[in-house]
């Protein structure tokens, strides 16, 4: 009976202590959303949106609204500024994406992302300007070989491990972002994409190369592996610190959603002027592989 008493009354004292908590959040202009690259070989390519409030209700039709039309974009390098034009690309169910990249109709001062350049981009919208500035760099940590092994015991026995042979050049300062493609499926990136040299600097090592993942969606238990008979293509990317500081946090922030016990982390954007995202030169090389039934 006396442990009783105490019990109820522990319980009763819990039960006079809790306390009704409301939170009333400030309401936040949208900010500008960038997602703007350059590739050696290729254009620029920059899409803009509009951010989301927090408890925002997503669906197909506030996606579609958040896309940035009305926006000027010029990008620039050591001998030309051009200004890019907006592109629609249909994604069915009636809605449209829209980029910027090149204009077809200004072709005299285009710009095609080279290795070693520096490049500008600047942004008007909405009365307010908007800049960065990226840098693709040498095309340093080389592939040297792609093989595959069979799975660990315990998995499904049609997938397989996707291994790589790099090179990293000596001197640390060596970044690097990879992307997969899997049969027809577009490149994405892995969940963990980008990578240092604080460990390899300098060594020929070879790593578990994990499939890329498409971010809306769950990666599931055997995410990581591929299927016997894929071909496999390896997107390896040289990337600048203020690019790779950017992915770094991000996914960070990616992996950490809904841990209670995670750190809250900023994500380092490289643009000037309030807006999110960021402006990233990639050094582009590629691999590929054909695995076997």
């Amino acid at each position: 009976m006396r442990i009783q008493f105490f019990v109820i009354l522990l319980a009763l004292l819990q039960w006079s202590c809790e306390k009704s908590v409301s939170f009333k959040l400030d309401v936040v202009a949208p900010k500008l959303v960038v997602e703007a690259t350059i590739e050696n070989g290729q254009p620029p390519v920059v899409y803009l949106s509009r951010s989301l409030a927090y408890f925002s209700t997503l669906n197909p039709d506030s996606l579609a609204a958040s896309f940035v039309q009305n926006a000027e974009v010029w990008v620039t390098n050591s001998s030309s500024t051009h200004k890019l034009r907006l592109y629609t690309v249909p994604i069915g169910g009636g809605y449209n994406s829209y980029y910027y990249s090149t204009d077809s109709s200004s072709l005299a001062t285009a710009i095609t992302g080279e290795i070693n350049t520096v490049y500008f981009l600047r942004i008007l919208w909405e009365g307010k300007e908007y800049t960065a500035t990226t840098y693709i760099p040498e095309m340093s940590r080389r592939i040297d070989s792609l093989y595959w092994k069979e799975a660990p015991a315990g998995n499904i026995p049609y997938k397989v491990v996707l291994m790589v042979r790099a090179t990293d050049p000596p001197g640390y300062g060596d970044y690097i972002r990879y992307f997969t493609k899997q049969n027809t499926d577009p490149f994405y990136p892995g969940l963990n994409s980008v990578f240092d040299d604080q460990v390899i600097d300098g060594s020929t090592y070879e790593i578990q190369v994990e499939r890329g993942v498409l971010r809306n969606g769950i990666a599931g238990e055997a995410y990581s592996f591929f299927d016997k008979g894929d071909t496999v293509t390896l997107k390896l990317c040289n990337i600048d610190k203020a690019t790779f500081d950017f992915w770094r946090t991000m996914e960070f922030t990616y992996s950490s959603v809904g841990n209670p016990f995670s750190s809250p982390t900023k994500v380092m954007s490289n643009i000037k002027g309030g807006a999110l995202g960021y402006f990233g030169g990639y050094a582009v090389q590629y691999k590929g592989i054909r695995i076997p039934q």
